[in-house]
């Protein structure tokens, strides 16, 4: 008797062993999913802002292998190829995004940008023009102006640069884009006006810096801006006022500007040596 006790204490104790292993298990289980999905989360944010873009690439390559519904890996691909300045392969991926049934607008204008990058400029017009104008994104209106400069639609062009900075607060690269569509047309005292703008945004531009130069140049200003510069980035901006100099026909004050920058770079400036060589050796023949 004592041992039949016994026994049904123990099949008893076997048994609300085994009603609590099962939800106690399922809980385990939803907490590592629930790990699992953060982590994949901050992975994929990794690899599209830290990772080497072509590491990146590979990376969402395997993860739309194994799950080829999800959008988010999808988007992720097309970013990492976009950073990898792989265009033609980028329109594709953001081509498959854009037909997901989960796409946003977000997504159409990212597919138009990429079709930018890989020169099909009427395309990603059409892209745009089918996105509510409703919508309006700082992107969105910078790829615009964008479309509206290749098409020398000047005024399109300025109204669509002109609401971009407005919905950004780092306006600096628009600018920038916006005093070259002034450059193009000949608006020099405009570009120059935009680039000084772009500068004081953000004085680590060297690209609105030279930029600037050219603009300069060409209302033949041959002084540098008061702009700040490191010593390479000095004699890089003289070396292109000489150019654009000699450019204009003042070849004497191009050649002075190129030594400059000669005299200016903290190790040997091969092309502007170059250039200096061949003015002189014209000069002399």
């Amino acid at each position: 008797m004592r041992h039949l006790i016994i026994l049904s204490l123990c099949l008893a104790s076997t048994v609300m062993l085994a009603g609590c292993e099962d939800p106690q298990g399922q809980d385990v289980d939803r907490a590592f999913q629930g790990v699992n999905v953060i982590d994949e989360s901050n992975l994929n944010d990794v690899m599209l802002n830290v990772a080497d873009p072509n590491e990146a690439v590979s990376y969402f390559q395997r993860a739309t292998a194994e799950k080829p519904d999800r959008i988010d890996l999808q988007r992720g691909l097309a970013q990492s190829l976009v950073r990898a300045q792989r265009s033609t392969e980028a329109v594709s991926a953001w081509k498959k995004v854009v037909e997901h049934a989960e796409a946003t607008n977000d997504d159409r204008v990212d597919f138009a940008d990429a079709l930018i990058r890989n020169n099909d400029w009427d395309r990603a017009d059409a892209v745009l023009d089918g996105i509510p104008p409703t919508f309006e994104t700082f992107k969105r209106y910078r790829l615009e102006a964008m479309i509206a400069d290749s098409q020398q639609e000047w005024s399109k062009a300025d109204s669509f640069y002109e609401t971009a900075i407005g919905l950004t607060t780092r306006p600096a690269g628009v600018m920038n884009n916006w005093g070259y569509s002034k450059l193009t047309r000949g608006d020099f005292a405009a570009a120059e006006r935009l680039f000084s703008d772009a500068i004081r945004q953000d004085s680590s531009l060297f690209t609105a810096k030279n930029n600037l130069v050219l603009a300069r140049g060409a209302q033949k200003k041959y002084a540098l801006p008061v702009i700040p510069t490191t010593q390479e980035e000095r004699a890089q901006l003289l070396y292109t006022l000489g150019l654009s100099a000699v450019k204009q026909g003042d070849t004497e004050i191009g050649k002075g500007l190129l030594r400059d920058a000669v005299d200016t770079h903290p190790q040997h400036f091969e092309a502007a040596v170059r250039s200096l060589r061949a003015l002189e050796g014209n000069v002399t023949n």
